[in-house]
C-alpha cells in the first residue's frame, strides 16, 4: 500500500483544489422530485377546484388551478423537503411533505379570514387530504425508484470510512448490507496502524489506509463524496475539527458516527453544553399517552379489519374441515408482554398430529430458533395457500381484541425459545406482541434469529405511530406478492 501511494501523481497528495463535485445523481434525484411534487400538486388543484364547482366564488377555483402548484413547492422547499441530506431518507421526507400540507391549508385559512373571502370548508379538506395522499406517493414513488437504482450500484456516493480496527468493520458490513443507503465503500482509514509493518492491504473487501496520514491521499485517489468516521475513542475533537477543514476544501461531506446501534432519528437530538455539542438519546416511550393513542387506533382499524375478514373466514373454514379432518383452529402457547402467556389463534394448516412429527423433521437449513421449513410435508394443500398470503393469521385478530396481542409488534415467541433467551432479547416482552411487524415486512419466514431479533429490539426502542402505520402499509405489499411465506 505504502509503494502505491508513492506511485501516486504529486498532485494527489498535496492539499490542492480538486475538480468539481459529480453531483449528477442528486440533480437527477432533485428533478424527479420536483416534477412528482409538481403532479401531486396539480393533481391536488385540480380536485380542490372540483370540490368548489357548486359555489359561485370562481377565484377559488382559479387560485386552487394556478396558485396552489406553485406554492406547494414553495412551502416544500421552506420545510426542508429538498435539502441533500434528506434525499432518499424516508421518514424524514414524509415529514416534511405533511408539514408542508398543514402549513399551506393553515396559511390559506387564516388569509382567507383577513381578506374576508370565504373558502369553501369541502375545497379546503380535499386540498390538504389531496396534497397530504399524493405528496407521501410522489416521494414514495422517487424514493423506491432511487433504491432500486442505488442496489444495482447506481447513484452511490463514495464512501471513506475512519476508524479503528475494530470500529471500521462493523460500519462497512452495514454500508454493505444496505445498498439502498447509497454508501459506496471505496477504502478504510484506520488509526493505530504500522505503516513500515505486515499490514493487512483489505479490510471486508475494502483497500485499507493508515489515518491519518494517508487520508486525504486516499479521499483524493477515489474522489471520495463522503468520508463516514466511525465510534473510535482514539479521534477527539480538534483531529475532528482539521478533517472537517481539510474535507472543506475538497467539497466532501463528513459523517461521525456516535456508536449507538438501534436508536431511530427521532429520539436524537444535539444539545450544545458549555460550548460541546452533546448527543441527547430520548428514552424509548413504552407507556403513557402514546400507548393509548396506540391502543385506541388499533380498536378501530381491528374492528373494520374483523368486519372485512369475516365474510372470507367462513368458507376457509369449511375448507379446511373438508381437507382434512380435525379443528378449524390451531392453538398454541406463546408469550406475550411481561412473560404472560396466552393462546394464540390460527387457522389450521398441518396435519393434525404436526407437533408429534416436529422432531423428526427438525433439520431445516439455518434457522434452528425461528424453526420453518421450506417444504413442511406437515403442511396441507390449503394450509399451503392460506400460508402464502398469511390468511392463516386471520384469527389473532381475536388475540388483539382480547389485548394479548397488537396488530404491530415484535413476533409472538414460544415460550421454549423464550427459555433460551439471553438478556438482550429478553427486551422484546416490554410490549406486546404483533400479527404483524418489522420482521414480518423485512423477509418473514427468510429472515435469521439474529435478523428477526434485531428488528424486534429496533422496533421495542423506536415506536411510534407512524411507523406502524408504515408496517401496515408494507404487510399488505408483503402478503400480496407472498414474499418469505412457507
Amino acid at each position: 500500500m505504502t509503494e502505491l501511494l508513492h506511485a501516486l501523481p504529486g498532485r494527489l497528495r498535496r492539499k490542492a483544489p480538486r475538480k468539481p463535485r459529480k453531483r449528477s445523481w442528486y440533480v437527477a434525484y432533485r428533478r424527479r422530485t420536483l416534477l412528482g411534487d409538481l403532479l401531486a400538486a396539480a393533481i391536488a388543484a385540480v380536485l380542490t377546484a372540483l370540490a368548489g364547482m357548486h359555489e359561485s366564488v370562481t377565484s377559488i377555483r382559479v387560485l386552487a388551478v394556478v396558485v396552489l402548484p406553485l406554492l406547494w413547492l414553495g412551502t416544500l422547499a421552506m420545510s426542508h423537503g429538498y435539502e441533500r441530506r434528506l434525499a432518499g431518507s424516508g421518514a424524514e421526507e414524509y415529514r416534511a411533505v405533511a408539514r408542508s400540507a398543514v402549513y399551506l391549508v393553515g396559511a390559506a385559512a387564516m388569509l382567507s379570514y383577513a381578506v374576508r373571502v370565504d373558502v369553501p370548508r369541502l375545497a379546503a379538506l380535499v386540498a390538504f387530504s389531496a396534497l397530504f395522499v399524493f405528496g407521501m406517493a410522489s416521494r414514495r414513488v422517487v424514493r423506491s425508484d432511487l433504491g432500486r437504482r442505488r442496489a444495482v450500484g447506481l447513484d452511490t456516493q463514495a464512501t471513506v470510512i475512519i476508524g479503528n480496527a475494530k470500529s471500521v468493520v462493523p460500519m462497512i458490513r452495514e454500508m454493505k448490507r444496505v445498498p439502498e443507503l447509497g454508501l459506496r465503500v471505496v477504502a478504510a482509514c484506520v488509526s493505530g496502524l504500522d505503516l513500515g509493518g505486515d499490514t493487512p492491504s483489505e479490510v471486508e473487501g475494502v483497500p485499507v489506509f493508515g489515518y491519518p496520514e494517508q487520508t486525504m491521499s486516499a479521499v483524493d485517489l477515489f474522489d471520495a463524496d463522503v468520508v463516514a468516521v466511525s465510534a473510535d475513542p482514539d479521534l477527539n475533537g480538534p483531529e475532528l475539527r482539521r478533517l472537517a477543514w481539510s474535507l472543506e476544501e475538497r467539497e466532501v461531506e463528513l459523517v461521525v458516527s456516535p456508536g449507538l446501534l438501534g436508536v431511530a432519528g427521532p429520539r436524537l437530538s444535539i444539545r450544545p453544553m458549555a460550548g460541546m455539542p452533546l448527543l441527547h438519546v430520548e428514552r424509548p416511550l413504552m407507556s403513557g399517552g402514546r400507548r393509548v393513542v396506540k391502543a385506541v387506533v388499533e380498536t378501530a382499524l381491528t374492528a373494520v379489519m374483523v368486519i372485512v375478514a369475516l365474510p372470507f373466514m367462513i368458507p376457509i373454514a369449511v375448507a379446511i374441515r373438508l381437507e382434512s379432518p380435525g379443528p378449524v383452529l390451531f392453538r398454541q402457547r406463546r408469550v406475550g408482554a411481561r412473560g404472560e402467556e396466552f393462546q394464540m389463534l390460527k387457522f389450521r394448516t398441518m396435519c393434525v398430529d404436526a407437533e408429534a412429527k416436529l422432531e423428526a423433521l427438525h433439520r431445516d437449513a439455518g434457522n434452528d430458533v425461528l424453526f420453518k421449513m421450506r417444504q413442511d410435508p406437515r403442511v396441507t394443500r390449503v394450509g399451503r395457500l392460506l400460508r402464502r398470503y398469511s390468511v392463516d393469521e386471520l384469527p389473532q385478530l381475536l388475540n388483539v381484541v382480547r389485548g394479548e396481542m397488537s396488530l404491530v409488534g415484535p413476533r409472538p415467541p414460544l415460550l421454549r425459545e423464550v427459555q433460551g433467551y439471553e438478556p438482550d432479547a429478553v427486551r422484546r416482552l416490554r410490549v406486546k406482541p404483533g400479527l404483524t411487524g418489522l420482521w414480518q415486512v423485512s423477509g418473514r419466514s427468510n429472515l435469521s434469529w439474529e435478523e428477526s431479533l434485531r428488528l424486534d429490539l429496533w422496533y421495542v426502542d423506536n415506536w411510534c405511530l407512524a411507523l406502524d402505520l408504515q408496517i401496515l402499509f408494507r404487510t399488505a405489499r408483503a402478503v400480496l406478492r407472498g414474499t418469505g411465506a412457507y
